[in-house]
């Protein structure tokens, strides 16, 4: 049997990964590097670990002017990843609001920021944005409510800029579930823990950050040129309902009476 036919519609092209140097955005990175693309991560701090083929630049997403700066510099560009964002553990009554306010700047008004300063580049190129969202932001995210409005934010952005911006510009959203990157004991624990919440995915592991980046490489290539306005869930097929593992009815209950049907 023949080996399916290798999409190369993102060899040469140009592609920012914001927040790119390490754990999810590193394997972004990695993954349109591997797939033929020029490369340009951008964050505060440089890479620990360099990856062949990735670029990085200096800059603080929090500053609008140096955004804008950043991106008018640029010969090209082809494709944008929004990756940058994150939160600590805080409940609400932890903080003012003032500090929730950060959160939200850092997962929501900064890609908005530099999609509006990449967009003169993307309309040339007939490129895309591909925002990383999360599956925060479409639950309660008790810990991380800040974190969780902002990503409910974030698809809701892509959706209209979609519409906004379109023919000329795709934006789509990934939805990233657990990944297991290198501070994933931080918030899972050590090995048991990481193994007793992998047990929780219904395909029994942690994405790992190539997961994640062969599924924004899809989202920006060729082979998703009809895609735009969408929400790719990479979550390992979800969460299982809580009710599931409270209920005691066994195989042989009889079948419950669903809505707008006689018993």
């Amino acid at each position: 049997m023949d080996n399916a036919p290798v999409d190369s519609s993102l060899r040469g092209s140009t592609v920012v990964v914001t927040g790119g140097t390490r754990g999810v955005g590193a394997g972004i990175a990695r993954s349109f590097a591997d797939a033929g693309a020029r490369v340009l991560v951008c964050a505060r701090r440089p890479p620990e670990q360099p990856s062949p083929g990735v670029e990085f630049a200096p800059l603080d997403l929090r500053d609008p002017p140096a955004v804008r700066a950043f991106f008018a510099a640029l010969p090209r560009l082809d494709v944008l990843v929004n990756n940058a964002g994150g939160t600590p553990y805080r409940r609400l009554t932890d903080a003012d609001a003032e500090r929730h306010a950060k959160v939200v700047e850092l997962n929501l008004i900064t890609p908005l920021t530099a999609s509006l300063a990449a967009y003169d580049h993307l309309r040339r190129s007939e490129g895309s944005i591909v925002m990383v969202g999360s599956v925060s932001g479409g639950r309660p995210s008790p810990g991380s409510a800040a974190y969780g409005a902002a990503k409910a934010g974030l698809a809701n952005l892509a959706a209209s800029m979609a519409v906004e911006w379109a023919p000329e510009v795709r934006v789509n959203t990934l939805v990233v579930g657990m990944v297991r990157t290198g501070l994933a004991h931080q918030h899972y624990g050590g090995p048991d823990g990481i193994a007793a919440v992998s047990r929780t995915v219904p395909l029994g592991r942690l994405a790992l950050p190539a997961d994640v980046g062969a599924a924004a490489v899809f989202l920006a290539s060729d082979a998703a040129a009809y895609i735009s306005g969408a929400s790719l869930q990479v979550h390992g097929g979800g969460e299982r309902p809580a009710f599931l593992d409270a209920a005691t009815a066994g195989p042989d209950a009889p079948e419950a009476p669903t809505a707008g049907r006689e018993s």
